[in-house]
């Protein structure tokens, strides 16, 4: 079980390194959008938001990749997978493949890791 964690691990942070370092300096050629998808993409490279997600992509990449703070890397991870679902059920579906897979390798880790996560879930407070 070690093993599959060790890997799907590194299935989850290597494309999350790799497009983080892409929105940060852009070194993959993009085609344009158009439509709905286009008008935000354009809001929020405009506004500098692809340069902070990416920095996010690239910690918790960088994290899960290390083998350290795994649970934070995962927590950072849970809301971004969240938006490129919603993204890609409402403004692009045909991408929605990589996506679900990305999020089946979180909810796996989740599991994996799951005492980190149990006091998130406690209703007992700290006395």
């Amino acid at each position: 079980m070690k093993i599959v964690i060790v890997i799907v691990r590194v299935l989850l942070g290597l494309p999350f390194l790799f497009f983080g370092a892409n929105a940060i300096h852009p070194f993959l050629p993009m085609p344009p959008m158009t439509g709905d998808s286009g008008t935000l993409a354009t809001i929020m490279f405009q506004h500098g938001w692809f340069v902070f997600i990416g920095t996010l992509y690239v910690i918790a990449g960088v994290l899960l990749l290390a083998g350290r703070y795994v649970p934070v890397a995962l927590v950072l991870l849970g809301p971004i997978l969240v938006v490129i679902l919603l993204f890609h059920v409402t403004l692009s579906p045909k991408g929605l493949a990589f996506p679900i897979l990305l999020t089946v390798f979180e909810v796996f880790l989740i599991y994996a890791y799951w005492p980190a996560f149990r006091g998130i879930f406690s209703a007992n407070r700290p006395a």
